[in-house]
C-alpha cells in the first residue's frame, strides 16, 4: 500500500499534513514530493513514471491558484488522483473549480478546500477495496468514531 502526496510549493506543507496524518493512522506508506506542473514539468513526469513503476496505488495532489497540478498528474497516469484545492486566492474557490472541472475522461476526485485529511481518508477507502486488512481497519475506525461521537454527545450540551 503506497500513496504519493504531491504539491506545488513548500508554503503548502501545513495544508497537506492532514493527508499524511490520515495515511499514518492506517499504516499506509507514503512519499511526499514538492513539484510544479509549470516550473518542472519534466521532473513531474519522471516522478509519475517512477511511482507507477514502484506500484503506488494512488496520488494525492494539492494545488492553489490555477491549480493545474492534479489535472496534469491525471493526464500522465491511470492511477487515481485525489485533488486538494488550496486556499491561495479567492478563498480557494478558484482552486476548487479548477480541480473539479476536469475534461471528460481525465477525472480527478476532489475534496474540500484545504481538506487534505479527507484526501487521505479517500485514499484509505480506495485502497481498502484492494487490501482486506485495511478494509477491516477502516470498518473498526468508523465504529470507534461513532462510539466516540455518541459518548461525547449523549449528555447533551448546555448553551
Amino acid at each position: 500500500m503506497k500513496v504519493a502526496i504531491i504539491f506545488g510549493s513548500k508554503s503548502d506543507v501545513d495544508k497537506m499534513r492532514g493527508a499524511a496524518k490520515a495515511l499514518k493512522e492506517f499504516g499506509i506508506e507514503y512519499r511526499v514530493h514538492i513539484l510544479s506542473a509549470h516550473r518542472v514539468p519534466e521532473k513531474l513526469a519522471q516522478v509519475i513514471e517512477d511511482l507507477e513503476a514502484e506500484d503506488f496505488d494512488c496520488i494525492i495532489a494539492g494545488a492553489g491558484l490555477a491549480a493545474h497540478l492534479p489535472g496534469v498528474i491525471a493526464s500522465h497516469t491511470t492511477l487515481p488522483v485525489i485533488g486538494v484545492p488550496i486556499n491561495a486566492a479567492l478563498n480557494g474557490l478558484d482552486s476548487l473549480l479548477s480541480i473539479v472541472q476536469m475534461p471528460k475522461s481525465i477525472p480527478v476526485a476532489t475534496v474540500g478546500i484545504n481538506n487534505s485529511y479527507n484526501a487521505g481518508m479517500l485514499a484509505v477507502q480506495m485502497l481498502s477495496l484492494k487490501y482486506p486488512g485495511l478494509k477491516e481497519k477502516l470498518i473498526q475506525y468508523r465504529k470507534d468514531m461513532k462510539s466516540k461521537f455518541i459518548s461525547e454527545n449523549e449528555e447533551g450540551v448546555e448553551l
